[in-house]
């Protein structure tokens, strides 16, 4: 009998047919497409979490009378401005980081909850959250005359920023962070075609929507028609307007509006707007972002404003009726046409 013909002894190993093999696919260590990855508790110790229980977490953490604000700044501004708490959400690695917060959460009695990273990437929409998130009551709506009412209270001009169409989420939350920068009453917004104030929004504007007003609106263009009528001088951004924004006069009752990444204003809100200023460039680039074209008027109309505050015309009031030349513009003046091509603002990304 030669070797090939001698029976070979039994394999020492504990391998049996359909059981894992060591090192292989469901050994440890490894991953098989299609099962669901490790995720690491306090002590630890792996765990699997498959999606479908990740979504039944969520579906019991918020209700639909609740939003999400994730992120340490948004939710410390949440903090500041009282907000409704409901939960707070902690990833258990970043506990030591988020200290302060928990204990401000602790204090307010607001039942604190740890969570995987995962779930709140869920929840938000994005991976950015910095491992906290915290579950509120949904803001209150606001109306357009509630922005109106906040600048009388303050004893200034209305200050207003209305956004035709922005739908990038950064843009959106750039662009509210800039508006509570310079002092803005609210923002209009219309409800056609605009980003939601989502988690992602809230994050970029770094908790500023918290200290401002945020009125949506079915029709834009006839609610800048009706500011118009107060008094309160409309002024968009166009490359081609005869006037640089520097040289325009933007003190009085103003409102900034922005148009949509790409599109621009839309024909029935340019229409509305009183007057175009430009933004000079020198570069190759031929176009700016939503959020940058509505910062640079924003505090340029911040540098302009007057340190006597203006009282709100009332409704209706003839114009004639204020004492600043600026806010007896006539809204009768046509306003500029519509050239084919709107530059400003564009997105950039």
């Amino acid at each position: 009998m030669n070797d090939e013909q001698r029976p070979r002894p039994p394999r020492p190993s504990s391998f049996r047919p359909g059981a894992p093999r060591p090192g292989g696919h469901g050994g440890p260590g490894s991953f098989r497409p299609g099962t669901a990855r490790p995720t690491f508790s306090a002590g630890g110790a792996k765990q699997w979490a498959s999606r479908r229980a990740i979504s039944l977490q969520v579906a019991g953490m918020v209700g639909p009378e609740h939003e999400v604000i994730a992120g340490r700044r948004p939710v410390e501004e949440a903090f500041a401005a009282r907000r409704e708490a409901v939960r707070l959400l902690v990833v258990p690695q970043r506990r030591d980081a988020l200290q302060q917060m928990v204990l401000h959460a602790t204090a307010l009695r607001i039942p604190i909850i740890e969570v995987e990273g995962a779930l709140i990437g869920q929840l938000a929409g994005f991976d950015g959250h910095q491992g906290v998130a915290l579950v509120v009551k949904r803001r209150p709506e606001a109306a357009p005359e509630d922005l109106l009412a906040r600048a009388v209270a303050r004893g200034e001009a209305p200050f207003l920023l209305a956004l035709d169409g922005v739908e990038d989420p950064q843009n959106f939350g750039s662009l509210i962070r800039s508006a509570e920068a310079v002092g803005v009453h609210g923002l209009l917004i219309g409800s056609k075609g605009a980003a939601p104030l989502s988690p992602a929004a809230i994050k970029a504007s770094a908790g500023a929507v918290e200290h401002l007003l945020v009125a949506r609106v079915e029709n834009l263009a006839d609610e800048l028609t009706a500011l118009r009528l107060r008094g309160i001088r409309v002024v968009g951004a166009e490359a081609e307007a005869a006037q640089g924004y520097r040289e325009s006069d933007l003190r009085g009752p103003l409102c900034i509006v922005i148009g949509a990444e790409g599109r621009g204003l839309s024909p029935a809100v340019r229409r509305r707007v009183d007057l175009f200023v430009r933004i000079p460039m020198a570069g190759k680039v031929a176009s700016l972002n939503a959020a940058v074209a509505g910062s640079i008027l924003l505090f340029e109309a911040l540098g302009q404003r007057p340190s006597a505050a203006q009282p709100v015309p009332a409704s209706g009031a003839p114009l004639a009726a204020s004492s600043d030349p600026v806010a007896r513009a006539s809204v009768d003046v046509e306003a500029p046409a519509a050239p084919e091509s709107d530059d400003l603002p564009h997105a950039g990304g």
